[in-house]
C-alpha cells in the first residue's frame, strides 16, 4: 500500500513513538519493564484524591454530566474554564489578556505541531521559515511534527562544570544569530528533557532579540509557570504581547484528559481556533469540568506551590543520592536538577553510543531515552549528543531505585568489557 508524502513524515520510527510505545507498553502491566524513560506524571495521592471527589460531583450532577458527555465545546476550548484561567492570571499576575487570549488544544503535542507550522515552513514567494531552539538539548516531540523538511534550526550550549558531579547549561549568546528566514524562537523552562530552568535574565534578553527581529518567542511551560511549577529555583512568569505560553493540565496529574492551552496575541488565538474547528471539530470537555473550580479558586497554584513542587523536588533529590552512591568511581556528571521531573546524564567518553547504552537497558529491564533524540535543529556532529541519557524520577520510588541500580551496573560493564 502506498502512502502520500505527508503520511510517510508520520511513518518512520521517531523518538517520540518510540518513546509513547515503551511508555504504553510499560504502564500496561504486560511485563516488569522499570519505566525511567517516559514523562508519565506521578500520582500524587492530594491530586487524585481532588479529581475523584470532583468527578464523582460531575456523576451526581445529571444535568452537568448530560453536558459533558453530550455536547460540543467551541473548537476555542470550554468557556467557562478559559474565563477562570483569564481571571486567575489577571489577579494572580496583573497579565493584561482576555478571553481571546486563550485557545486549547487537544493536548500541548497539538498546540506545537499548530505553532510550528504556523509560523515556519513554506511562506510562498520561494520562502522557507524555520523554528529556531536558542539551546540543545530539547524536548524529544519537537523534531518530528514539521511538515516541511529542515523546518528547525539550534545552537549548543555553553557547559558549566559545577561541584559534586553537577553541570549547567547555559544559552550562548555570543554565537546567537537570527536569519531573516526564522519564523520563531522556542525553549522550553523548565527544559525536557535536562531540568534547566532558563533565567528571568535569559528569557528577558530572548524577548528583546525576538521583539527586534518581529518574531515570537515560544515558550513550553508545560512543567512550569504558572502551574504546575515544578521548578526548583527562582523564576517568574512572563507576558508579553511577543511571547506565545504553552501550558498542559497533564503535570498537574492528568495526561490522559489530553488539554493543552496556549497563551497568545489574538491573532494567533483566532488561527489555532480555526484549525481547532478544522481538524477537530471541538475539544473534550473532562479536562476544563474538572479544573474550572481548581482554576476559579486559586487553588490550582496553592497545591502546584505545597502539593506537586514538594513531591517532585524530593524525588529529584533522592534520585541525585542513588546515582551519586551506585555510580562512584565512574566518570558522569548530573544536570543540576531545577525542575521538571527528568534528570540528564553526560557519561564523557562514554564507550557506546547512548542509543547503544538504551538497548543494552532494555534487555536488562529498564527503559530510558537515548539523549541524542533530544537535539533537534542541531545540524553539526557533536560527540556529546551520545553521551547522554534522559532518565525519569517520577515512578513509585522502588522503581526509581532499582532502575537506577541496573543503570550503574550497565554502566561499569561496559568499562568492564572495554577494558578486557
Amino acid at each position: 500500500m502506498k502512502f502520500s508524502k505527508f503520511a510517510n513524515r508520520f511513518n518512520s520510527r521517531s523518538g517520540i513513538v518510540q518513546l509513547m510505545d515503551d511508555l504504553g507498553s510499560a504502564l500496561s502491566g504486560s511485563n516488569d519493564i522499570l519505566m525511567l524513560g517516559g514523562g508519565n506524571p506521578g500520582h500524587i495521592p492530594e491530586i487524585q484524591n481532588y479529581l475523584h471527589k470532583r468527578l464523582q460531583e460531575i456523576l451526581d450532577d445529571h444535568a452537568e454530566f448530560s453536558h459533558i458527555i453530550g455536547d460540543y465545546d467551541p473548537p476555542r476550548g470550554e468557556q467557562k474554564f478559559i474565563s477562570a484561567l483569564v481571571d486567575l492570571l489577571q489577579r494572580e499576575y496583573g497579565w493584561d489578556i482576555g478571553p481571546d487570549n486563550i485557545a486549547l488544544t487537544a493536548g500541548s503535542q497539538a498546540g506545537f505541531f499548530y505553532l510550528f507550522n504556523m509560523f515556519g515552513g513554506d511562506f510562498g514567494a520561494d520562502t522557507c521559515k524555520q523554528i529556531m531552539f536558542p539551546m540543545t538539548p530539547e524536548y524529544i516531540g519537537y523534531a518530528d511534527v514539521g511538515l516541511v523538511d529542515n523546518l528547525f534550526t539550534a545552537y549548543r550550549p555553553e557547559i558549566e562544570i559545577l561541584d559534586d558531579h553537577l553541570f549547567k547549561y547555559h544559552i550562548n549568546f555570543n554565537d546567537l544569530e537570527l536569519s531573516e528566514n526564522i519564523g520563531a524562537m522556542c525553549v522550553s523552562r523548565p527544559t525536557n528533557p535536562t531540568g534547566n530552568v532558563l533565567t528571568d535574565d535569559e528569557i528577558s534578553h530572548l524577548l528583546e532579540i525576538a521583539g527586534h527581529k518581529k518574531i515570537p518567542l515560544i515558550v513550553d511551560s508545560a512543567y512550569g509557570l504558572p502551574f504546575p511549577n515544578i521548578i526548583f529555583t527562582d523564576a517568574k512568569p512572563f507576558w508579553t504581547e511577543n511571547i506565545i505560553i504553552c501550558m498542559s493540565l497533564s503535570k498537574l496529574g492528568m495526561p490522559g484528559v489530553r488539554t493543552g492551552i496556549i497563551i497568545a496575541n489574538p491573532d494567533v488565538i483566532s488561527a489555532i481556533t480555526n484549525m481547532n474547528a478544522v481538524l477537530s471539530l471541538a475539544l473534550g470537555s473532562f479536562g476544563p469540568a474538572l479544573t474550572t473550580e481548581l482554576i476559579s479558586s486559586g487553588e490550582v497554584i496553592n497545591l502546584s506551590n505545597n502539593v506537586i513542587k514538594p513531591f517532585y523536588q524530593e524525588k529529584a533529590k533522592r534520585a541525585v543520592e542513588l546515582f551519586k552512591t551506585h555510580l562512584d568511581g565512574i566518570e558522569y556528571y548530573i544536570h543540576k536538577p531545577e525542575g521538571a521531573i527528568f534528570l540528564w546524564l553526560w557519561f564523557p567518553g562514554l564507550p557506546v553510543t547512548s542509543e547503544e547504552l538504551y538497548q543494552r537497558l532494555k534487555k536488562k529491564g529498564v527503559l530510558v531515552i537515548s539523549g541524542h533524540h533530544f537535539f533537534p535543529g542541531l545540524q553539526e556532529a557533536w560527540p556529546h549528543m551520545h553521551e547522554c541519557i534522559r532518565v525519569t524520577y517520577s515512578m513509585q520510588p522502588e522503581t526509581v531505585e532499582q532502575g537506577i541500580k541496573l543503570i550503574a551496573d550497565e554502566i561499569r560493564q561496559i568499562y568492564t568489557e572495554l577494558s578486557s
